[in-house]
């Protein structure tokens, strides 16, 4: 039987947590050991502003840095997750309220990426 997996919630407050040592990237760090090992992770990031509602779909998403200002550090991270274009189609079948459509050219933003490098 696959194991439960928990839907968290989890703010990325200031995008230097992806790099700074502090009690949250700390306590992101210990979160990941403790839970059981995912398949996939969907993450909904709310500095993906669009007209309609999209799911990432492409099998490589770029690190995108929407923000400015900050130290050159931070532009240096790069997240090289992998995609799940299945995923992403199973999300347009089963979301009901709105049309979800594919996306191929966004990627992932430091609302998700700042968070999941940990």
């Amino acid at each position: 039987m696959p194991a439960v997996m928990p839907a968290l919630f989890i703010g990325h407050g200031s995008p230097m947590n992806a790099v700074e040592d502090n009690e949250f990237s700390r306590e992101w760090e210990r979160l990941g050991p403790a839970l059981p090992r995912p398949d996939a992770i969907l993450c909904i990031s709310a500095h993906w502003e669009t007209v309609g509602t999209y799911v990432t779909a492409m099998a490589r998403p770029r690190t995108i840095h929407d923000f400015a200002g900050f130290p050159r550090e931070l532009f240096g991270v790069r997240y090289p997750a992998e995609g799940s274009p299945g995923l992403a189609r199973l999300v347009e079948e089963t979301v009901r309220t709105t049309r979800v459509r594919p996306d191929e050219g966004w990627g992932l933003d430091h609302g998700a990426w700042s968070v999941l490098c940990r």
